[in-house]
């Protein structure tokens, strides 16, 4: 797993990669669902609610970020989220 950030002028970007089984395509819409758990005979054993990507897509949003999700089925998953900085008082 790799983790990135950085900053730009109004934001910041994390990054969440891996290199695990990926998700199918016609997955990803459903993904951020709450309990939704992708069905894949390679992802049996790992246990989870479907609570996690819900949980946090609602936080990211609370605090007017967005998250975005890329993955190549047998490649990897990258998450990427935006969010913008918190504005300097003393600028408005």
């Amino acid at each position: 797993m790799t983790v990135t950030a950085k900053g730009t002028m109004d934001s910041v970007e994390i990054q969440v990669s891996d290199t695990g089984v990926g998700i199918p395509p016609e997955e990803l819409p459903k993904i951020f669902d709450r309990f939704y758990r992708v069905k894949n005979p390679k992802t049996r054993h790992i246990s989870g609610t479907g609570l996690g990507l819900s949980l946090v897509k609602g936080i990211v949003e609370a605090y007017h970020g967005r998250i975005e999700v890329k993955s190549v089925p047998n490649m990897g998953t990258t998450f990427r989220v935006l969010l913008p900085l918190a504005k300097d008082e003393t600028q408005r």
